[in-house]
């Protein structure tokens, strides 16, 4: 939430509440899901993250259905 109020809250002005949930949803989505790295994700963002476990997932599942 820091970060969120920091990189977008504090430094936008919203015209009413439709406008501040569609700009914060944005910046949750393009900067925060695919650009920021977590610490808790061995430092990488949740898009990579995502995309290491599916790879990791694919020749499992691949051999359980065959």
């Amino acid at each position: 939430m820091k970060t969120l109020k920091q990189e977008e809250v504090y430094r936008m002005e919203y015209r009413n509440m439709v406008h501040a949930r569609a700009e914060i949803g944005e910046f949750l989505q393009k900067v925060y899901n695919e650009k920021r790295l977590h610490s808790a994700l061995d430092y990488r963002s949740p898009v990579q993250f995502e995309r290491t476990l599916v790879r990791r997932t694919e020749p499992e599942a691949a051999r359980v259905s065959a």
